[in-house]
């Protein structure tokens, strides 16, 4: 066989394992919304055993702490936080403490999110004991139209306590990026790895 015949075949095999790739990625993209998107009401994801009371301040902090966000309010975001709170973002940036976490926000605020706003849905609201709770979501910032549910592409935790003057706020923030196509790729490869709500 001559080295034209070869290199022919080698990048027609190339060619439609390429194709054949692609249009796997584009099935699994296509097929990776979440079952369960979480409800857009926080007050929704309240458990009817717990303090409907505490829920509701919980819902009010989050609510602020969105708020502040959509007016790129560095300060009224950083005060929803304890003084020693973490915040640990979906690329890897971790702050540490209200002021750190305050002024990394008035930076992303006057550039990377300027103008941009906040949605979410909410998942699971848990209490550890009546000063300590954590709040499971889905969230993403845009500009525009605001996502649909289904699309929101991080998984969010917030762990809160009740502060030293009553008040509800962040201790602790963690952000995951959603990686739809390995998450499922994985569930196919290994259905049993899929969460209870994904099945």
């Amino acid at each position: 066989m001559n080295a034209k015949i070869v290199k022919r075949v080698v990048l027609a095999t190339a060619a439609v394992l390429a194709l054949g790739a692609g249009g796997a990625y584009l099935y699994l993209d296509a097929t990776s919304d979440t079952k369960r998107p979480g409800s857009e009401a926080c007050t929704d994801v309240i458990p009817a055993d717990g303090n409907r009371a505490d829920g509701e301040a919980i819902c009010t902090t989050i609510d602020a702490l969105t708020a502040a966000w959509g007016r790129g309010d560095a300060d009224a975001y950083g005060r929803q936080f304890t003084a020693d709170a973490t915040y640990t973002t979906y690329i890897g940036s971790h702050y540490e403490g209200r002021s750190d976490i305050t002024e990394g926000h008035r930076a992303l605020f006057e550039d990377f999110l300027k103008g941009s706003k906040l949605s979410a849905t909410y998942l699971d609201l848990r209490f550890l004991g009546k000063d300590a709770a954590i709040l499971t979501g889905r969230g993403d910032d845009y500009t525009g139209g605001k996502p649909k549910a289904t699309e929101l592409s991080k998984i969010q935790t917030y762990t809160l306590v009740r502060d030293t003057d009553g008040v509800w706020r962040i201790a602790a923030f963690h952000n995951t990026q959603r990686q739809n196509v390995m998450e499922r790729f994985s569930f196919l490869y290994s259905p049993a790895t899929a969460p209870k709500a994904e099945k």
